[in-house]
C-alpha cells in the first residue's frame, strides 16, 4: 500500500530553517483518481509547509496536506529538540491548514480574516474530498502586523490580499527572508477573486518594496527551494502576468496565449521556471475572467 509520505521531502535551505515538501511529480496522485482538491490542487502543483527553529523552539508555517504530513513535520522537528511549537497560518484554504489538529495544543496564529473564511467554509471544508474533520481553528489572532520571536530570530507577520483576501507573508528582517504563501505561485498565480485583482497588483506592488534577499514560497520548484528560495523577480514576474490578465481591452491577447507563451521572458529570465500543471491554473483565471467579464 502506497504511503502517504512516499514522497515527501525535508530540505534546509538555510540554518535552522526547513521546507517540507511534497508533490509536482508529473502523472502522480496522492489520494485517488477521483477529483479531490489534496491531487488536483496541492500536489499536481508540489507544495511546502516550512518551519523555523532557534533553540527548543520552532515555528510552523502552514501545517500541510494531511495529518500525516503534519505529523512527520512535528516528528522532525522534536526530534531536533524541539519543545515549544508555534504555528501560523498563511491562509484558509484546505491544502495549507488539513493538518492543524496535529498542533492543535499549540498557539495557532492567524489574522482575523482568516478565522472568519475559515469559520464560513466549515461545512463545505467537512464534506469535500479528502474531508478535514475536524476542522482546528487559530486560538490566536491579529490584524495588519504582528512582531513574535522565535529563540533569538524574529519573525513578523504582515497580512496582505493577494490570492485571497486573508494572506499572511512572514518576514524575517535580518535574514531579509519572505515566506510568500500562495501570494506568489510558480508558474503563475493562481486567481481566486477577478473583482480583486487591481488591488492584487497593489498589494503585490507594496510587498515589491520590501528588501528582499530571498523568497521562500509554498507552491514553487523544489531545487529552487532547496537552494535558497527566488529572486525578488518572482514578484515582478507575478505582477507582469496580473497586469496582462487584466487589461483593460476587450480580450487580453494573453487570454489566447498557451501558458509557455504567455511567461516565456520570466522564464528566460530565470524569474520563473515553467511546469506544465500550471497550464491548468491558466486555463482556470482565463475562466475566471471571462466569466467575470460577462456578468459585468
Amino acid at each position: 500500500m502506497m504511503s502517504m509520505l512516499d514522497d515527501f521531502r525535508i530540505f534546509e535551505p538555510y540554518p535552522g530553517i526547513f521546507a517540507y515538501y511534497d508533490g509536482r511529480i508529473a502523472g502522480k496522485r496522492l489520494y485517488s483518481e477521483g477529483p479531490n482538491w489534496l491531487d488536483d490542487g496541492a500536489f499536481s502543483l508540489g507544495i511546502a509547509s516550512f518551519a523555523i527553529v532557534d533553540g527548543g523552539e520552532a515555528l510552523v508555517y502552514d501545517t500541510h496536506i494531511s495529518l500525516d504530513h503534519a505529523r512527520a513535520i512535528r516528528a522532525h522537528l522534536e526530534g531536533l529538540g524541539v519543545t515549544k511549537i508555534t504555528v501560523i497560518l498563511s491562509h484558509f484554504h484546505n491544502d495549507h491548514i488539513a493538518g492543524n489538529e496535529v498542533f492543535a495544543d499549540c498557539e495557532i496564529i492567524a489574522n482575523s480574516k482568516t478565522e472568519k473564511l475559515l469559520e464560513a467554509e466549515k461545512p463545505r471544508i467537512a464534506t469535500r474530498l479528502p474531508k478535514i474533520d475536524p476542522v482546528i481553528m487559530p486560538n490566536s489572532l491579529f490584524d495588519g502586523y504582528r512582531t513574535i520571536t522565535v529563540g533569538n530570530r524574529t519573525v513578523e507577520l504582515h497580512e496582505f490580499d493577494i490570492h485571497s483576501p486573508d494572506a499572511t507573508v512572514l518576514w524575517l528582517p535580518h535574514e531579509r527572508i519572505l515566506f510568500a504563501g500562495d501570494t506568489l505561485e510558480d508558474t503563475v498565480t493562481y486567481m481566486t477573486d477577478a473583482a480583486a485583482l487591481q488591488k492584487h497588483i497593489l498589494e503585490l506592488n507594496r510587498l515589491a518594496t520590501f528588501p528582499i534577499a530571498k523568497i521562500l514560497p509554498c507552491h514553487g520548484d523544489p531545487d529552487r527551494i532547496a537552494a535558497g528560495g527566488y529572486e525578488p523577480s518572482f514578484i515582478d514576474a507575478t505582477i507582469r502576468y496580473v497586469e496582462a490578465m487584466n487589461e483593460d481591452v476587450a480580450e487580453p491577447e494573453i487570454w489566447t496565449m498557451p501558458l509557455p507563451e504567455a511567461v516565456s521572458e520570466d522564464v528566460e529570465s530565470g524569474a520563473l521556471i515553467y511546469i506544465p500543471a500550471y497550464e491548468e491554473v491558466h486555463a482556470s483565471n482565463i475562466a475566471l475572467l471571462k466569466a467575470f467579464r460577462s456578468k459585468a
